[in-house]
């Protein structure tokens, strides 16, 4: 059942090593101060930047931590699986390929040696959000799981007793879990999800993945590189639902070819448990039903955010399925407590975390004049090719009412992308129409997450497209992308009016 698995591998050094920096066994709480400016409640991104920055600006902050400090981006997200995600594109780049005449290897790999660097870097990046460190950084740091008991005071219940943290302003960043969906059956078989996943020291034969979300894509095509039969199911008829459908398009494409088996448009009516394995009946998309087995299930369906447990009704702080109730402000129903990251409706994103630890600062401890609504966040699903967006699409634009301008650009126009046998992929750029403001952008590459920082950096500051114009960009790069949609933009402009006021100009001067 759900939970039956640990989290982390007690046998493992490099998972012994991580636990010492992010839940010491022999950490000992300190005795609170008298009141705190600031009491943060969850350790990962949102917390840990809001703490420590508080704290360098001179303010006492306390952080309090249940679990393991570093959060869903350090032990099961953006950390772990990114590790396992390069393993793949090394696997997959060390294979036969006529194409540039590689022979590739006749040996399989070994998933656990991958698996194995994947924990040794995590251990090692886990400094970075370690207990002593933000102790060392002036952060009262609990390690206990905290609870309202007042508007004006948290109750830490930790190894060593109880202790009471008054504060002036508090802070809620408990993030979200794993989301188990209706599956008739799902409770009684030893699934997995991503904070169980990177557990795995064997490479699984037969994986099912439930979940065609960026996570579920993200892991079914490493999964596939490195040499399991993945299935991955979808009650949608297409992958990556938020994307563009284009990009989707191309990189529903790149799965299949790494032979990942989408069932789309499929609902899952049982799992069973059988000899070891799991056996799973769904129904497709044209309503015939089929049985398979797999020896791990992976679910990746969605998140629910941490809300239990926190005494936030006696408090007056409001919270739904979709998480804790925040304004633009990040403030709570009850105006001395604030939210950030993942436990507030917003998208579940490691950076805009960071962001609203940046909102949350200014809010609670100055003038509150800092406002999340007002974020530019882009996004990136780390699969090859990467997709990634800001801004605008165009059914978005279309829903508000805003005339765009469109401007496509094939990654086959771009020599580095043909060089490196890369050219399936697009930029497609959305402007103001008639003007060349940076509305929106959605890059399908490798590296794409790369190459929307700059389309990122035009839309939050309004900037136009010909800025790129008169960019000197190295060649060859993806990037000369940006510069070729300028000049598609620019093109535009030239008008047969333009034509005939240059002709006259060439002539007079001929």
């Amino acid at each position: 059942m759900m939970g039956a698995r640990p989290e982390i591998l007690a046998e493992d050094r490099h998972d012994r090593e991580l636990t010492a920096q992010v839940a010491p066994a022999d950490w000992t709480n300190p005795e609170p101060s008298a009141r705190y400016h600031l009491v943060v409640i969850g350790a990962g991104t949102a917390g840990l930047v809001t703490a420590i920055v508080a704290a360098g600006l001179g303010a006492r902050v306390a952080l309090i931590e249940r679990r393991l400090m570093g959060g869903d981006c350090l032990n099961f997200g953006c950390v772990p699986s990114k590790a396992v995600i390069a393993a793949a594109r090394r696997w997959s780049a060390g294979r036969a390929d006529p194409l540039f005449g590689a022979p590739g290897s006749e040996q399989s790999g070994d998933f656990g040696a991958a698996m194995e660097r994947m924990r040794r870097v995590r251990a090692a990046i886990s400094r970075d959000d370690s207990a002593e460190r933000f102790q060392d950084a002036g952060v009262d740091v609990y390690l206990g799981e905290g609870r309202f008991v007042s508007d004006r005071s948290i109750a830490v219940a930790g190894p060593a007793g109880d202790r009471e943290l008054r504060f002036r302003r508090a802070v809620i960043a408990t993030g979200a879990r794993p989301l188990a969906p209706p599956i008739p059956g799902l409770e009684r078989c030893d699934y997995l999800t991503n904070e169980t996943v990177f557990t795995l020291t064997e490479r699984p034969e037969r994986l099912a993945v439930v979940g065609a979300g960026p996570i579920g894509c993200e892991l079914s095509q490493a999964f596939a590189r490195l040499g399991s039969r993945v299935t991955t199911f979808d009650v949608l008829p297409a992958i990556l639902p938020r994307e563009d459908p284009d990009a989707a398009a191309l990189v529903e494409r790149a799965l299949r070819r790494d032979g990942v088996d989408l069932a789309l448009g499929a609902r899952i009516e049982e799992a069973v448990p059988e000899s070891g394995a799991i056996r799973l009946t769904y129904v497709d998309g044209e309503g015939e039903r089929h049985e398979t087995m797999c020896d791990e299930l992976l679910v990746a369906v969605g998140r629910t955010p941490n809300v239990e447990g926190l005494g936030l009704a006696g408090v007056g702080v409001r919270s739904d399925a979709n998480g804790v109730e925040v304004d633009a402000k990040l403030r709570t129903t009850n105006r001395r407590i604030f939210a950030a990251g993942d436990v507030t409706p917003a998208p579940n994103f490691t950076h805009l975390a960071d962001a609203h630890a940046g909102v949350v600062i200014q809010n609670a401890l100055f003038f509150p004049s800092a406002r999340a609504d007002r974020l530019i966040v882009p996004r990136c699903t780390y699969t090859s090719p990467e997709v990634a967006h800001v801004g605008l699409d165009r059914s978005e634009a279309e829903e508000r009412g805003i005339a765009v301008d469109v401007i496509d650009v094939p990654l086959g126009e771009n020599h580095r992308a043909m060089l490196d046998g890369e050219e399936e992929g697009l930029l497609r750029v959305l402007l103001q129409r008639g003007k060349d403001r940076v509305l929106g952008a959605t890059v399908v590459a490798a590296g794409a997450g790369d190459l929307i920082a700059p389309l990122s950096l035009a839309v939050t500051h309004r900037l136009g497209l010909a800025r790129f114009t008169s960019t000197i960009l190295p060649y060859p790069t993806r990037a000369e992308v940006l510069k070729k949609a300028a000049n598609q933009w620019r093109a535009t402009r030239f008008t047969p009016f333009a034509q005939r006021i240059f002709a006259r100009w060439f002539r007079l001067t001929g």
